[in-house]
């Protein structure tokens, strides 16, 4: 079987997004990952990592809670941070060509607690007048909901301990990390799960 074909057409593309707050209008994107997956012997897997530090958008607002949060410092150079556009831009083009390399039509976002994280990638895709989001506008996998089924917790670090996946505290909410978690939890939850293809 095919990733095509177990997915209906979509390409799960696991993310993680951090931000200056909770409001996607006005608080900024300050750092995205993303984790291409690929299909091999009937398992899915993580093939590829992909991690953007951006630049708060002109006229954003940050809540300093959310820095405290995730300990980002958005000041900092050596964060080596990109325009928004660049990084939805590139973000946006990684994804078209693994849709390509799958024969998917379609890419759906998969993401711990996804409808946040969505609504920052559509409100950016937006606001950066990008014309090719390869990503569904409303569809999401979102891996909180399926850990709750699979493993009766919602909570990243604790779902991942029952999954027998280790997870550093010390490196929770950084972009990149949180998005390799979230997909080695996923891949686990589908690969555990018993599928019958129908025509």
């Amino acid at each position: 079987m095919a990733m095509n074909k177990r997915f209906r057409g979509y390409l799960p593309v696991v993310a993680d997004i951090e931000t200056g707050g909770f409001n996607p209008s006005i608080n900024p994107i300050l750092e995205l990952a993303c984790v291409l997956l690929t299909w091999e012997n009937n398992r899915l897997r993580p093939l590829t990592s992909h991690r953007w530090a951006v630049t708060p958008f002109h006229g954003s607002s940050i809540d300093p809670a959310s820095l405290k949060f995730t300990g980002i410092n958005p000041h900092d150079p050596n964060r080596r941070a990109v325009p928004e556009s660049e990084a939805i831009k590139t973000l946006f083009k990684e994804v078209r060509t693994h849709m390509k390399t799958t024969d998917c039509h379609r890419a759906i976002l998969v993401a711990h607690n996804a409808s946040f994280d969505h609504q920052f990638l559509m409100r950016a895709a937006d606001r950066n007048n990008m014309k090719r989001n390869p990503f569904h506008p409303f569809s999401t996998i979102d891996t909180a909901s399926l850990s709750a089924v699979a493993y009766g917790h919602t909570v990243l670090r604790e779902a991942c301990a029952r999954a027998g996946i280790e997870f550093d505290v010390a490196q929770a909410h950084g972009a990149l990390y949180d998005a390799e978690r979230t997909a080695e939890l996923f891949c686990g939850i589908v690969n555990a799960t018993p599928f019958t293809f129908f025509e």
